[in-house]
């Protein structure tokens, strides 16, 4: 919350309790402690700004009807010198109250000080958190769940550190195992292709079968020539690999750059196989009486901590499973790197992933209860009221890459952060490059960008923004003022409810709601009057409206343009 909210709750509250005091002091309340009450916002606010089941919790203590207890503590509440003025007695024992005009200038100035910092806290008290996104395949383009994902993950990222956590991004990069042996060989067998013809060199069933395999393989054979042919299949593999995935990984980080994202690290799954800390956390779990051999493999006890069936950490041929390799980057970020909570952003399809995961935690004496999963629903894209599945220009699935090219970033970023990750969402490619109302980023843009103009042109006329007195900002007394003036009040305490829940959509959704009543207070209320003073204090208003939008757009790196 805003320091100027939690300084009302702060006062409402020790008013009431104060009331409590004097009640019973009187002795029209039995002594006793008063159990801990909730002052909340109503869900109508016609009924009040801020409400408290104060009476209701305190029934059984004070053993008295609820209404009775309300009736008391409004008989000697004192509102003097707070951010209220009046209350009202609601159902069986609300007590509802009404804020006064001073909490509402308090709020623009606040906004006015604090400039690009307003909505953020120190709620998180610098906790130190990993947000794990996309991490996508590194043998193959990156698809729509990936853009999906790197929406929400960056988001997420960045509202927590808004919300005061100390916070790191990071990609993981499967560069080995099981998928790296399968891209080498499907590489290896491409290359023979170019030389010795397709109908020679048999491509294997489970191979990756994408053109971008091709295109390396390819570019490998420009540099190279044939001077591989005649090579130690594994040497070619290698030769492959080391060629390719450093290409396919730098794609992906331009990709990303292009959407926006930047991380704190690239962590290499392969650091885990070459500093020994797969094998260091395989052993832990040997010492724990957690693995047994069983065909050749060495299997893991996963049904003592919940799992539906054991899971394999080593195959037959010695080669550790990708879920040994996952248990060991886990355990790297809690105890080699000190992250207090990790949160993964994972497809739905990784669902039965997060249990064992969890569980694993524990096995291995960390706490499965600070690793968070965030699962991302799939997406589908929609043109012309029709899914579209391939990309005209390539004829192939749409990748993210394509995506940029016929979509604004500042789109792109917004459209997928509009809906919790947990729900499956359609993105309209048509809604996302429109420039109307109609397309959500637009209008939210186009709120600030209005205000600019309004500024622009009172400047014309030698009306500029300035400072406003509290005689001067008690004269936004319209409906439309008071209602854009208390949704501003609320973005810091958005932002801690969407960190507490992991979705950055929250304020996505905050911020078209601000721009709707910004476009109401526009409609209802002109900005320059007859009288000087209210056309200042209506253009402090735009001013602190304009902050929090750009707030909010530079919080999840979306342009803010001054024209449009």
């Amino acid at each position: 919350m805003s320091k100027i909210v939690l300084q009302a709750t702060s006062e409402l509250k020790n008013a009431i309790l104060r009331s409590v005091e004097k009640a019973q002091a009187g002795g029209d309340l039995p002594q006793g402690e008063m159990p801990p009450f909730a002052i909340e916002v109503p869900a109508d606010r016609s009924h009040g700004d801020w409400a408290t089941n104060a009476a209701m919790v305190s029934a059984k203590a004070f053993r008295l009807a609820p209404r009775k207890i309300a009736q008391l503590i409004t008989d000697h509440i004192v509102l003097e010198g707070t951010f209220f003025d009046r209350f009202e007695i609601a159902g069986p024992g609300f007590i509802n109250f009404f804020l006064n005009q001073r909490f509402y200038s308090e709020i623009l100035k606040d906004i006015a000080q604090s400039g690009a910092s307003y909505g953020r806290s120190d709620f998180g008290k610098k906790e130190k958190v990993m947000v794990e996104f996309v991490s996508a395949n590194p043998t193959g383009p990156m698809h729509m769940g990936n853009a999906r994902g790197g929406a929400l993950g960056d988001s997420l990222a960045s509202v927590l550190d808004a919300a005061g956590y100390d916070v790191w991004r990071e990609f993981y990069v499967n560069d080995a195992g099981n998928q790296i042996e399968k891209f080498g060989s499907s590489l290896a067998v491409r290359y023979l292709q170019i030389f010795q013809g397709e109908d020679a060199v048999e491509f294997p069933e489970d191979g990756y079968h994408g053109e971008d395999i091709r295109e390396r393989a390819s570019e490998f054979a420009q540099e190279h020539g044939d001077s591989y042919v005649d090579a130690d299949p594994e040497e070619l593999k290698k030769a492959l690999v080391d060629f390719a995935l450093p290409k396919n990984i730098a794609r992906m980080k331009d990709d990303l750059k292009k959407y926006g994202i930047v991380y704190d690290e690239w962590f290499l799954e392969s650091r885990l196989h070459n500093d020994g800390e797969l094998e260091e956390t395989i052993q832990i779990l040997t010492e724990k009486g957690l693995t047994y051999e069983k065909d050749g493999a060495i299997w893991y006890r996963a049904t003592d901590f919940g799992a539906e069936k054991d899971e394999v950490l080593v195959r037959q041929n010695g080669n550790p499973t990708y879920f040994a390799a996952d248990i060991a980057y886990h355990r790297n970020k809690f105890a080699k790197r000190g992250f207090n909570r990790c949160i993964d952003v994972w497809g739905a399809d990784h669902h039965g992933h997060v249990a064992r995961m969890k569980g694993a935690m524990d096995a291995i004496g960390l706490d499965g209860s600070k690793l968070d999963v965030v699962l991302i629903q799939l997406v589908r894209l929609v043109k012309g009221g029709e899914v579209v599945r391939m990309s005209k220009r390539t004829g192939k699935a749409i990748q993210l890459a394509d995506l940029l090219e016929e979509v604004p970033v500042d789109a792109a970023r917004f459209h997928f952060n509009m809906r919790e990750a947990n729900s499956q969402m359609d993105f309209d490619l048509d809604l996302a490059v429109q420039q109307d109302a109609q397309n959500p980023v637009y209008y939210v843009q186009y709120a600030r960008a209005r205000i600019c103009s309004i500024f622009k042109a009172l400047a014309a006329e030698g009306i500029t923004p300035r400072d406003c007195t509290d005689e001067e900002l008690a004269l936004l007394t319209a409906p439309e003022e008071i209602e854009l003036i208390r949704h501003l009040s609320a973005f810091t305490g958005e932002i801690v409810a969407a960190a507490q829940d992991y979705d950055p959509a929250r304020i996505t959704r905050y911020v078209i709601t601000l721009a709707t009543l910004f476009h109401k207070f526009y409609n209802a209320c002109r900005v320059k009057g007859e009288n000087e003073s209210l056309t200042a204090a209506r253009m402090f208003l735009c001013s602190a409206v304009s902050t929090v939008i750009c707030n909010v757009l530079s919080m999840f790196k979306i342009s803010a343009p001054e024209s449009m």
